[in-house]
């Protein structure tokens, strides 16, 4: 399904202009720009370049593409220049955005393809009327370094736009292309313009990555699991030694 008329509008207002002030900017003229966006007509590969070009985007993402804009913090720099960085995502018959799932074993491809709509478009999809409107993304996750989530949990996340919203202990989803696809708790180390990742199991150690290095963050909202919680028999054993108590107080009373 094509979705260029819905891109080249969001994109040109995402710039903040006018039809006629992209129409200068280009060379395409208003009325043509106008039938793209009204979907009256769709442009041909000299334009869609055009198009591209401009907007810094792929031809594949101006096409299929439903594109999100990522806040300024996560523009990159790209052959000197500032790169528009883009969420893809699809949507369901209703427009709602679907939740897609990046079971482990396509994890490695998710560091190259987490920006491709083709790629995107072929993971698991579901909806869960649970969450807000928003951008919601389910990783399958494994080791220990987070127990009590086991491995082969789901967590799912909410997308960050800008990195300043990241809250301090929090746990988050963090895709990276050295250490992969991690889900730990961030501390934001701003004076250094990095993170400390830090797992909830102690045996693992803290360790430190520089915002530049992360592609995407994902804060958790949820996670799903076939494994049940067991019984706190910490619990258990302080009931039962309250229970003592108050009983040796009954004699105590006699």
């Amino acid at each position: 399904m094509s979705l260029i008329h819905e891109n080249i509008k969001y994109l040109r207002k995402q710039m903040g202009l006018t039809q006629e002030q992209l129409s200068e900017k280009i060379g395409i003229k208003r009325s043509v720009i106008g039938a793209y966006e009204e979907g009256r007509a769709e442009p041909g590969v000299a334009n869609l370049m055009l198009f591209a070009g401009f907007f810094k985007v792929s031809v594949d993402e101006l096409v299929s593409g439903k594109l999100k804009k990522v806040e300024a913090k996560q523009n990159f720099q790209k052959n000197g220049a500032e790169t528009l960085k883009i969420l893809s995502i699809t949507v369901d018959k209703e427009n709602k955005e679907n939740i897609h799932l990046v079971p482990y074993k396509a994890a490695a491809g998710y560091l190259t393809g987490y920006a491709d709509p083709e790629f995107i478009a072929e993971l698991p999809r579901f909806y869960l009327p649970i969450f807000p409107e928003g951008s919601y993304r389910a990783f399958e996750i494994r080791g220990d370094s987070m127990l009590p989530i086991v491995p082969g949990s789901i967590i799912v996340g909410s997308f960050v736009e800008n990195w300043d919203y990241v809250k301090e202990k929090k746990t988050y989803v963090v895709v990276t292309q050295n250490e992969g696809i991690v889900y730990k708790r961030l501390l934001p180390l701003k004076e250094k313009q990095s993170f400390s990742l830090i797992s909830d199991n102690p045996i693992y150690p803290p360790y430190e990555i520089k915002e530049e290095d992360i592609s995407e963050l994902w804060e958790a909202k949820a996670f799903i699991s076939t494994e049940f919680p067991r019984a706190d028999n910490s619990i258990q054993t302080l009931n039962e030694a309250v229970s003592e108590l108050k009983e040796e107080v009954k004699r105590l009373k006699k």
